[in-house]
């Protein structure tokens, strides 16, 4: 295809770019001042891990800038190749990396570790819009949707097999970047109500009514609950309305009648009652020959299947430290020594701060060793902390704007390569943002995820960095071709 030749430098979105400058340097400072001692270990010596950052600093702006330099189809024609290669290296991993924490996610070369996980994410970005940016596809065809799923799963479950829990859970942030590419919102529903159901559960396993478990209940009653607005929201007649709207409650009312004459399990009702909708709706399918009835037996159907295998799940299938920190989390168990120590630490820390915060390199939290991970996973405390309720807002209003001009930018691409390429950054920095300042303050799980530009580490900087330039790569570039 021909093109005709652009100024790379006059093309490129500098105000990104002004935005990353000011996060890693923002990240830099609370990197130094989370490992702040009384010492006053200098912040460019090498030694220290301000120090260290720095040198990755300016290692991730020459890579940034040496993305940039490089031709715009590269990264279309070798998309397929670098996912390869990252997969093959996710694979040498599970065998060679040495036991760090629990997992096996660290190659070791020599001074320097890398964990591949973190560069799984721009090279999953890149095959996927690179595979759906071919002529005639259409995402919710069966094949074309398979191999997409197979794209986003097989790095995650390589990550998993490294014990990676967390930086494997990333890679869900994708589905955000089918929804806007013609993926139906049942999807983003069902993913909704999963985690939903997920939560209730957990939460209320040990409560019981009689011979009733709670949880298990509840989520059953939701279930109906949510069936039953999804067939009045597909109505074909009045029958429907009227057997949806006062069948279901009828049948729930006389269960309920029951229960005070003639204790019992209340769930085994419940089940009954979703086995006659779910004949109902399956008669409905038949008669209209209409696959909307058909998706809602199939959601009613594989709601119950995932309720009654959270238990399995979560006991067998989970790591004891991750159903700890969930426990903690939704405030199943008190933990404040044990699982719940860095949150409750972190909430501290962050409580601390107030208004204003104590001031750059006066928090007593932070340079007492309190919060562990403060300068990894856990440096939010540390704004939190120093600069307090105007600092964070001021962090989280940073990465607000670089996600909205993320999506600004890639609304604009008239390619989809770019454009999918573009969403799956906005996505990925979202959703590592969310959850990593979500465990910080208490309302997420702890799964060790770092914070974008922030959290003290070499690959985490480096595979952001390239995963931010080579959007602004094709961002730039988007009217070189004729």
């Amino acid at each position: 295809m021909p093109y005709r030749r652009i100024n790379i430098w006059k093309t490129i979105d500098w105000w990104t770019i002004g935005l990353f400058f000011i996060l890693i340097i923002a990240g830099w400072l609370s990197i130094y001042g989370a490992g702040y001692d009384f010492d006053r270990v200098e912040i460019f010596n090498l030694s220290g891990r301000a120090g260290n950052q720095l040198l990755w600093m300016m290692i991730s702006v020459i890579v940034g800038f040496g993305i940039v330099m490089v031709e715009n189809d590269w990264y279309d024609v070798f998309a397929y190749w670098i996912y390869g290669f990252i997969i093959i290296l996710l694979i040498v991993t599970i065998f060679l990396a040495p036991e760090i924490k629990g997992s096996r996610s660290w190659l070791v070369l020599g001074p320097v570790n890398v964990q591949p996980a973190e560069f799984a994410k721009f090279a999953t970005a890149l095959a996927l819009a690179k595979f759906m940016n071919q002529y005639k596809f259409k995402l919710m065809e069966l094949k074309s949707f398979a191999i997409v799923l197979a794209l986003i799963t097989v790095p995650m479950l390589f990550i998993l097999m490294q014990h990676e829990t967390g930086s494997a859970l990333v890679f869900l942030a994708f589905f955000i970047v089918l929804y806007r590419e013609g993926m139906p919102g049942g999807f983003l529903l069902a993913g909704f109500c999963a985690t939903l159901f997920f939560i209730l559960s957990i939460k209320f396993a040990d409560s019981a009514i009689g011979d009733t478990v709670v949880g298990e209940m509840i989520v059953l009653l939701l279930i109906l609950t949510i069936t039953s607005g999804l067939i009045y929201r597909v109505k074909k007649d009045k029958n429907v309305e009227k057997y949806t709207l006062l069948g279901i409650p009828a049948l729930l009312i006389i269960a309920g009648i029951a229960y005070l004459f003639f204790p019992y399990n209340l769930n085994y009702a419940l089940l009954a009652i979703s086995g006659i909708v779910f004949i109902y709706v399956i008669s409905l399918a038949v008669k209209y020959w209409l696959r909307d009835y058909l998706l809602i037996a199939v959601f009613l159907l594989l709601s119950i299947i995932f309720l009654f295998s959270v238990d399995y799940v979560f006991n067998h299938v989970l790591e004891p430290h991750h159903q700890s920190r969930i426990q903690v989390s939704l405030g199943v168990t008190n933990d404040p020594g044990g699982a719940g120590y860095n949150v409750n630490q972190s909430k501290i820390a962050i409580g601390s701060g107030g208004f204003w915060g104590k001031g750059y390199l006066n928090g007593t939290q932070t340079k007492l060793k309190y919060v562990p991970e403060q300068d990894t996973d856990f440096i939010f405390c540390t704004v939190g902390e120093e600069k307090g309720f105007v600092g964070s807002a001021i962090v989280l209003g940073l990465f607000l704007t670089l996600t909205i001009r993320l999506i600004f930018l890639a609304e604009r691409q008239r390619y989809g390569f770019n454009r999918i390429y573009g969403y799956s950054v906005a996505s990925i920095i979202f959703f590592h943002v969310a959850i990593n300042i979500g465990m910080v303050i208490g309302i997420t799980p702890v799964i060790g995820i770092p914070l974008p530009f922030f959290s003290y580490g070499g690959s985490s900087l480096l595979s952001f960095t390239m995963l931010l330039f080579i959007f602004l790569r094709l961002d730039a570039g988007r009217s070189e071709r004729l």
